[in-house]
């Protein structure tokens, strides 16, 4: 199993884990609300009975004709305490005759008969059930204290709480390990550059001293006509290391004469059965801002991620066409393809199909072509066995020319 499927994996297992985390909050949580209603509701019952009395009691009195002074301070006192079973749960009192007897906990605004109407509007609109009385009170309604309807919204507060902390924590993570990656990048690049360079130079050396010693040798001067082709070669791929991390020269090239460059340069490299179908260089002329060097290093891994995908027969083909802002090219092979679960993944640093693959082509290439060439590079297309499209497009003005650094 590659890194990148593992780590698609734990993506999932880390989904799943904070899922349950959050579920088993909502389960706690509902019940606790569960359990603090069915009190409030209690404390409800509690209120309406006891007010039940209060007021048969008062009903008696008055019927019994008994001095006004018969209704003690102490009655009014305990009239007053009941309320304290409310414990801060707004409650709405209709009368036998369905009219707004009274409201309390309602942060003062009991006395306002057409702020009550609408509370109680709105508690009716929630479909709660009231509480029956059995004579002098008809309903009584009653809403969630504030407390309640707090506990009740926690958990959603708890989810976004801990989505937007995992989310800043994996992109805290994710910068770290992107800048860590791009100064292993640099420092690989810069020292495969350096160890190459010395070599390089004593072969040049070598391949002088035998052009000298030899000149009328025509096999030993053909010999070292293609030394120094190679020599070469490994110099250009020498200069390329040595700009990563640097900030590239752009010069505005033609970018059919470079498609048919690279071309000629794969054909003579490539199986008899491969055909190339790539622009006529004698095109108009399509200018484009790059670093012929590192450019043409991305055209070579597309092409030879091309030929080994085709197995020795198919075709190549590029395009070049214009999009807004941009100048495109699209390669295309007949190779066996890319699944499309791929696209993205194939850019990762480590991802190949290849038994002794590194991995390190195309994501060389994305950080080429986004990092020092403002543009994009992405699998277009692919149908297995027929068709696999890799488009680039590049900018048809660079808007700065400031180092940028690896992303």
């Amino acid at each position: 199993m590659d890194i990148y499927a593992r780590k698609s994996y734990w993506k999932w297992y880390l989904a799943i884990a904070g899922l349950v985390i959050v579920l088993i909050t909502m389960y706690a949580t509902n019940y606790l609300v569960g359990e603090l209603k069915a009190r409030e509701t209690n404390r409800v019952e509690l209120f309406a009975n006891t007010l039940e009395e209060e007021l048969k009691k008062g009903q008696e009195i008055t019927e019994a004709e008994l001095p006004d002074d018969y209704f003690t301070e102490d009655a009014t006192a305990y009239l007053k305490n009941i309320q304290l079973l409310l414990e801060g749960v707004p409650v709405i009192i209709l009368d036998e005759s369905g009219f707004i007897y009274n409201g309390y906990n309602f942060g003062g605004a009991e006395a306002d008969i057409e702020f009550l109407k609408k509370e109680l509007e709105k508690i009716k609109a929630t479909g709660a059930q009231p509480i029956k009385g059995q004579g002098y009170i008809s309903e009584i309604y009653y809403k969630n204290t504030t407390l309640l309807t707090y506990l009740q919204y926690f958990p959603i507060l708890q989810f976004l709480l801990i989505s937007s902390f995992i989310t800043f924590g994996y992109f805290m993570f994710s910068s770290a390990r992107r800048a860590e990656q791009n100064q292993v990048w640099v420092g690989m690049s810069k020292e495969t550059a350096h160890q190459l360079g010395t070599p390089i130079s004593a072969i040049m050396g070598w391949i002088d001293h035998l052009r000298d010693t030899y000149p009328k040798d025509e096999y030993m001067q053909d010999v070292v006509g293609e030394l120094e082709k190679d020599v070469n070669r490994l110099d250009l791929v020498a200069d390329r290391f040595s700009k990563i991390g640097s900030t590239p020269e752009l010069v505005s090239i033609n970018i059919y004469e470079e498609l048919e460059n690279m071309r000629a340069y794969m054909k003579r490299r490539a199986s008899r059965k491969i055909s190339f179908k790539f622009p006529d260089p004698e095109a108009s002329p399509k200018l484009v801002q790059i670093n012929p060097p590192l450019f043409n290093w991305v055209l070579e891994n597309l092409l030879r991620n091309a030929l080994d995908a085709m197995g020795g027969e198919g075709t190549i083909s590029a395009t070049v066409y214009e999009e807004k802002d941009f100048v495109c090219i699209d390669v295309s092979d007949t190779g066996k393809g890319i699944p499309s679960s791929k696209f993205k993944t194939v850019f990762k640093p480590g991802y190949s199909t290849k038994k002794r693959g590194w991995g390190l082509g195309l994501s060389l290439a994305k950080r080429i072509i986004e990092t020092y060439h403002s543009g994009r590079i992405f699998v277009a297309e692919s149908l297995p066995k027929e068709k696999t499209t890799f488009t680039i497009k590049l900018p048809k003005k660079i808007i700065s020319s400031a180092k940028i650094s690896p992303s």
